[in-house]
């Protein structure tokens, strides 16, 4: 499964740990940005962190037609990006989460969380 946002450092970084740490290995998760920004968000490394979950190692980078092929479903963390075309793709509309502190974001993470399980439960189907 492949989370993409718009720079790769927010919303498709906690989507990403969050599925990779609930699939435990059965899943290969990507994340991607359409305009990567230079780093992950520090604060959502934070909350990441409080579920023991390590992203530090994390690099934001392109969404590419490549990346999304590897894909069999693409979730926009953000309505109207502009993606490479692919047959399977979710809308998840999130806000922002840049420049929020710890406590602001760990509703956005945990709302992240209860989706990726629905996803996953869906998927095992």
């Amino acid at each position: 499964m492949l989370f993409v946002c718009a720079h790769n450092a927010g919303r498709s970084q906690f989507a990403a740990g969050l599925a990779a740490a609930r699939a435990g290995g059965a899943v290969r998760v990507l994340s991607a940005g359409t305009n990567p920004g230079q780093r992950v968000d520090a604060t959502v490394l934070a909350s990441l962190a409080e579920l023991g979950i390590d992203r530090s190692d994390q690099v934001p980078q392109p969404v590419t037609p490549e990346l999304v092929a590897q894909a069999d479903v693409v979730i926009a963390l953000k309505p109207n990006l502009a993606l490479p075309a692919h047959p399977h793709v979710e809308t998840w509309p999130l806000p922002d989460p840049e420049g929020w502190d710890l406590l602001g974001v760990r509703p956005l993470r945990d709302h992240l969380e209860r989706k990726i399980g629905e996803l996953l439960t869906s998927l095992d189907h």
